[in-house]
């Protein structure tokens, strides 16, 4: 466990937790960028596939059912086994699945790919939640899940501009590779490096696999949480796939602009995502995400109702947006993940990331069916995504604050 200094009460990490949240963090950048990548790229290959929106919501929602399913299917096993090696079996998918996305000739492919990558990327965020949750106390998961989910902001920084760079100099392959390649070495290191975590086997409940995923799922303390996640998923699910066709076509920003777009957002969101998480710990979780909502819904509703816009202003916005989202994605990481007892954690993080993936999956399906592009290559009724992502922020913000009194309630019960 952490140590407390007896001069300030901060808690300091040992040099092993530093380790864990570092290799944490860089396998949570592969994942995410394996699917933020999806985003830029969305310009190029409604071109080159002749794909038209729906059909690239598909391809976007197919990762995110696949995802959802296989975290139902492994919620029962999520408590029975080392979460090393757990993670290091469904990491292990996720390179291959990446991989043939880069192989991928055609649309029908392409999509195939993406459901093998979502069936085992969709399950690593949250054994990677619960091994967080293992390691470290609520009090300082907020600077945990700071460090952790900046990888967010990491992907947009490097692995974003890097990928575009390869996409429009070698193709649309290039990234998935590319991605590939380095989320190899990151599972060797993790092979080699990361001790087992097996802490929670100690408390392990004597259930059948089926039985531990229904009584968890059923379980009253949990469902809020359950629902909070759903729709905490929505809001990037619906405005992030069409976010790079939409600024070039209705905003005006020339394709080769875009990988300084998201440099220099993403840069500004590597900072904001440490600095939110220290400050759900110390002002709390719910007050922050509740900051972050009110920003994000302020923004969204001006944003999506922009026509042509100077680089400058774009870059502003996507600013404010992207720490908005690290405020609410950090606080409510950090918040649920004091729902679960430790021998539910496992069970709960899988349920809760199929869910999100899950909803995540529909949001992008009725995004595309919202949004239409015109023969120009404008984007239409994309203000309206707007008016449905911040009516489900608004809802999350709502629930959350019930989750915010349960894990007080369990706190107090601890003494």
């Amino acid at each position: 466990m952490p140590s407390q200094s007896p001069d300030t009460g901060k808690i300091r990490f040992t040099n092993y937790q530093k380790f864990a949240i570092a290799v944490l963090s860089f396998l949570q950048f592969t994942v995410i960028l394996d699917f933020m990548i999806l985003s830029p790229l969305g310009a190029i290959l409604l071109r080159d596939l002749g794909m038209g929106t729906s059909q690239f919501g598909l391809v976007v929602s197919a990762y995110a059912f696949s995802a959802g399913i296989s975290g139902l299917l492994t919620a029962g096993f999520a408590d029975k086994f080392d979460r090393k090696r757990l993670l290091l079996f469904f990491y292990s998918g996720f390179v291959l699945g990446t991989f043939l996305c880069g192989l991928a000739p055609n649309y029908r492919l392409l999509l195939a790919a993406r459901i093998v990558t979502g069936l085992f990327g969709g399950v690593i965020g949250s054994i990677s939640l619960a091994i967080v949750a293992d390691l470290f106390p609520l009090s300082a998961r907020g600077r945990v899940m700071g460090f952790v989910q900046s990888s967010f902001a990491a992907s947009q920084v490097l692995g974003i501009p890097v990928g575009l760079f390869c996409a429009t100099r070698w193709g649309w392959h290039a990234p998935f590779l590319l991605i590939a390649a380095v989320a190899a070495a990151v599972g060797v290191v993790i092979a080699l490096r990361l001790r087992p975590v097996v802490g929670h086997l100690e408390h392990r409940l004597d259930r059948h696999p089926l039985q531990h995923l229904f009584l968890t799922a059923i379980r009253p303390r949990y469902i809020l949480g359950f629902a909070s996640t759903i729709l905490l998923a929505t809001g990037g699910f619906m405005l992030m796939p069409f976010g790079s066709t939409f600024s070039v076509h209705n905003l005006g920003i020339a394709l080769d602009k875009l990988p300084m777009v998201y440099f220099v957002t993403g840069l500004c969101a590597l900072v904001a995502g440490p600095l939110v998480g220290r400050l759900s710990d110390s002002i709390g979780k719910y007050l922050t995400l509740c900051l972050g909502t009110f920003l994000n819904i302020a923004v969204i509703l001006y944003f999506t109702r922009l026509g042509i816009t100077p680089l400058w202003g774009v870059l502003v916005i996507n600013i404010l947006l992207f720490v908005g989202i690290s405020a609410r994605g950090v606080s409510a990481s950090a918040l649920t993940s004091g729902l679960p007892t430790i021998s539910d954690r496992g069970a709960y993080m899988s349920i809760s990331s199929s869910l999100q993936q899950l909803s995540g999956g529909v949001a992008a399906w009725v995004a595309g069916q919202i949004v239409v592009q015109s023969p120009s290559g404008r984007l239409e009724h994309y203000e309206i995504l707007g008016f449905v992502v911040t009516g489900t922020m608004s809802i999350t913000m709502f629930l959350m604050w019930f989750v915010n009194q349960r894990v007080g309630e369990k706190a107090l019960a601890r003494g």
